[in-house]
């Protein structure tokens, strides 16, 4: 049997303020193998984001034992943390965390800054990848040009511009309307058919549905762990139907009058 991509074993995470000790995580074992896409939930201080900081290497564990792809973490330097985050994690954030005076293009590729990637490999990755996530018309354009659903689009891909082995994606969705989201998910959905393993931290139920294993965090535990079919976003994006348009399955009001109708239409 393969080993899991991310393996935690009685992971504990205490932070103390003054005379204040708060046990962000309590012992928490956990497998998420490749391939898996999973949805993290939790109320407030549940120990959710805290969870993701230690698995995104972005801070360790008090205690217990941490492998991301074979490799031990929990005794590793700020640097050798840092390349970790570089090689092989990729991050999508609630609010995109996009430079405003860069284009979409140069945000990309800056992961590749930091791995002396050379310029014209930098700029070929990022131009796929935008590719990859139906950007490659909006090469050039800087953040405020672009719709919400498109700068987390931006952020997916500079993401995956390195190649990770795990996407970490906090609240992507926290930002974005209805529709969008339902856009970004498919999204996500088809990186993790194509392979990418997805750990996904919402709060909102109806994006949990998206993903097939949904783990639920308590008081720095987790306290549920449940596979289930996972909706699909495509479907659930033509279900919807057209902005402006009814949903599918849903006939567009009509008036006795036709003359009302094309009234309507020209408004």
């Amino acid at each position: 049997m393969d080993s899991p991509l991310v393996r935690t074993r009685d992971l504990c995470k205490i932070y103390r303020m003054g005379d204040t000790t708060v046990h962000a995580l309590r012992g928490v074992t956990l497998d998420i193998a490749q391939g898996e896409m999973v949805a993290v939930m939790g109320p407030s201080g549940s120990g959710k984001s805290t969870f993701m900081n230690v698995i995104g290497c972005l801070d360790l564990p008090s205690s217990g034992h941490y492998e991301l792809a074979g490799e031990a973490v929990e005794d590793l330097s700020a640097d050798e943390l840092a390349a970790i985050r570089n090689r092989r994690i990729g991050f999508v954030f609630q609010q995109f965390n996009l430079l405003a005076r860069t284009s979409a293009l140069e945000n990309v590729e800056l992961p590749l800054l930091y791995s002396s990637t050379p310029a014209a490999e930098r700029r070929e990755r990022a131009r796929r990848r935008l590719e990859q996530v139906g950007l490659g018309d909006r090469l050039d354009h800087h953040p405020r040009q672009l719709s919400g659903g498109q700068q987390q689009r931006v952020a997916i891909a500079r993401a995956l511009v390195n190649d990770p082995v795990l996407i970490l994606a906090d609240e992507p969705t926290g930002a974005l309307d209805s529709r969008t989201s339902l856009e970004v998910m498919a999204l996500l959905q088809q990186l993790n058919r194509e392979g990418m393993t997805v750990v996904l931290v919402t709060h909102e139920h109806d994006i949990s549905a998206f993903a097939a294993r949904i783990v639920v965090f308590r008081d720095g535990c987790a306290v549920s762990d449940e596979a289930r079919a996972a909706r699909d976003a495509t479907q659930a994006l033509a279900e919807a139907g057209t902005p402006g348009q009814p949903p599918a399955g849903v006939a567009r009001e009509t008036s006795a009058d036709p003359r009302a109708d094309d009234a309507r239409a020209q408004r």
